[in-house]
């Protein structure tokens, strides 16, 4: 909604940054599930999928926040806090999808949408790939063994993009046309 992307500064939208971060934390504590992995302790979890909505639902700034509170948090309370600086990886996440969206002149037509929920998927794996070799280092591991290590810890992530490339458009539209309701409502 353009709404959002445009008063950045907005209470509304401030508000609305907060309650993604709230939803993106819930979204991965309420569903997780753990998937055995050389590297690292992953889980399949819908988390990806809601900070993909925000960042194209607020914008760049206020959906990379939401991810990187809702995302970061996550891993502060629920013991992932020696690898959480990592989350800060969202802002390639957030600048792919951002730079994507506005060549396509922020046209949240359906095929679009779809677009951009693959390119968050893909782009979900090559940053986690990234984070899991740098996991593998911080333990001591040689290089080698990091690269091989992290692609054989990739199921998970694999099943989280897919996860992320289906269910973003479909979360996208239904609060897209909710808040297009709500606001018609208001008015």
């Amino acid at each position: 909604m353009q709404i959002f992307r445009e008063n950045k500064n907005s209470l509304q939208a401030l508000v609305l940054t907060g309650l993604f971060a709230a939803i993106i934390y819930i979204g991965i504590w309420v569903l997780r599930i753990p998937v055995p992995a050389m590297v690292g302790r992953p889980f399949i979890h819908f988390g990806n999928t809601l900070t993909a909505v925000a960042i194209l639902y607020l914008g760049y700034r206020n959906g990379m926040i939401a991810g990187i509170i809702g995302l970061g948090g996550f891993d502060l309370l629920n013991g992932y806090a020696a690898t959480s600086w990592l989350t800060m990886l969202e802002v390639v996440v957030a600048s792919v999808l951002t730079a994507v969206y506005r060549g396509m002149h922020y046209q949240d037509s359906k095929r679009n949408i779809i677009i951009l929920g693959i390119i968050a998927g893909v782009t979900k794996i090559f940053t986690t790939y990234c984070v899991s070799i740098v996991e593998a280092l911080m333990v001591g591991t040689s290089f080698k063994v990091a690269l091989v290590g992290a692609f054989v810890s990739l199921p998970a992530t694999v099943i989280n993009s897919i996860s992320t490339a289906i269910c973003t458009p479909i979360l996208y539209f239904a609060l897209r046309d909710a808040s297009r309701l709500i606001i018609k409502k208001v008015r």
